[in-house]
């Protein structure tokens, strides 16, 4: 008798986990969030980096990337404009579907955080600053302190390399290639 009331029971609970389901219109938000842990703000500390898509049609999306430091607070947030990531590429890749595009901005999440783009260090002793360089001052002090770049395109042919200073307590530019 014990084994029939387990089989029902067992059973029931079988069907009411068939039956049970999300509705349609919700979506994953961890398929649209990658995250890594680095030192960025501090050698010998782990800051938050963070990627979002938000938005579900092209004209609408976005990638809100920020980074936050051990203790909590927000040091930096970029969002990038999935209308301006696409105008970039139209020429080069084939995006002129909603099919393309969207798959287009779910690869940009995914290789937001390869590890190319993080920078140890920032700057080496022997790098020179050029033209790229907007602030030579900062491009400096990044070599005397020796803190973690990273860098993130903008576009096809735009990157933005970004670092910690230390003096000025906030995240800076100290490259910008090639707009």
């Amino acid at each position: 008798m014990k084994s029939v009331h387990s089989s029902i029971l067992i059973l029931g609970l079988f069907l009411t986990a068939c039956n049970s389901s999300e509705p349609a219109h919700s979506k994953d938000d961890a398929s649209h969030t990658k995250i890594a842990l680095r030192s960025f703000s501090d050698t010998t500390k782990l800051d938050t980096f963070k990627i979002v898509l938000n938005g579900d049609q092209p004209k609408n999306m976005e990638l809100v990337f920020t980074i936050t430091k051990q203790g909590g607070q927000q040091i930096y947030t970029k969002t990038l404009k999935a209308t301006a990531l696409l105008d970039n590429y139209k020429e080069s890749l084939d995006l002129g579907k909603k099919k393309e595009q969207l798959q287009f901005m779910r690869e940009e999440l995914s290789l937001f955080f390869d590890e190319e783009n993080f920078i140890e260090p920032a700057v080496t002793e022997s790098e020179k600053p050029d033209n790229n360089t907007p602030d030579k001052n900062f491009f400096e002090e990044l070599k005397k302190t020796g803190v973690n770049g990273f860098k993130y395109r903008l576009g096809k042919e735009s990157k933005v390399y970004i670092a910690w200073s230390e003096q000025e307590k906030k995240v800076k530019n100290y490259y910008e290639c090639c707009k």
